[in-house]
């Protein structure tokens, strides 16, 4: 995903609580826990959140003034997310963001009460955060700009760059894959539709590694 793409999703995010907020008073210190499943470095990720607290600055949720946000870097670590999900329910905030499949995964685990906002999420529904895109249902609603048929369109732009190409494969990671079930059916099915072997394999990654 793009930068801006990214940055529009936290504004987004950004803007939705305090719609959901309804006529609550804003003097009240509100606080906000921020579960990010990806790596702290980088430019990118520094920008995404600056504009997350930047969007709601300009909504009148000041830090300090009645606003806490307080972030975790999983860096793609699994058990670092567990970890942090239970701190999270423990201090019994407001709301919580979660950004990335597995980061939503460890928090709904431990929590089907606090207000979740969910970024960057892949097959929600077949994930079981929700009941289905329209009205998600429980304690958790999101954004979820990846879906199962880009497995498809993957297959597609690479006989478009390489059209000699015969063999194509599908490589994850299965802790932090654990929705590639979705993807599985499209990537074979473009991948027979041009005479183009499809295969599907795993591999480990090191806890600095990004996930959605």
């Amino acid at each position: 995903m793009r930068r801006r793409e990214f940055i529009a999703l936290l504004g987004s995010v950004a803007a939705t609580w305090p719609l959901a907020a309804g006529a609550q008073q804003l003097d009240r210190l509100r606080r906000i826990r921020v579960l990010i499943g990806h790596a702290e470095s980088g430019h990118e990720a520094q920008s995404s959140v600056a504009a997350f607290r930047e969007e709601l600055r300009k909504l009148g949720w000041i830090e300090g003034r009645n606003i806490e946000i307080d972030t975790r870097w999983a860096s793609g670590d699994v058990e670092s997310m567990k970890r942090y999900a239970k701190e999270f329910v423990a201090l019994q905030p407001d709301l919580i963001v979660t950004i990335s499949t597995p980061a939503t995964a460890a928090m709904l685990q431990q929590t089907r009460t606090i207000p979740i906002i969910f970024v960057l999420v892949a097959d929600p529904v077949g994930s079981g955060f929700v009941t289905n895109l329209s009205r998600p249902g429980g304690n958790v609603t999101g954004f979820t700009p990846i879906v199962g048929t880009l497995g498809g369109k993957w297959v597609e732009l690479l006989k478009e760059i390489a059209p000699g190409v015969a063999k194509v494969i599908l490589l994850f990671n299965p802790p932090t894959a654990t929705f590639v079930g979705a993807y599985l059916n499209p990537f074979k099915a473009a991948a027979e539709a041009r005479d183009m072997e499809a295969l599907v394999s795993t591999f480990m990654t090191c806890p600095r590694s990004n996930s959605y």
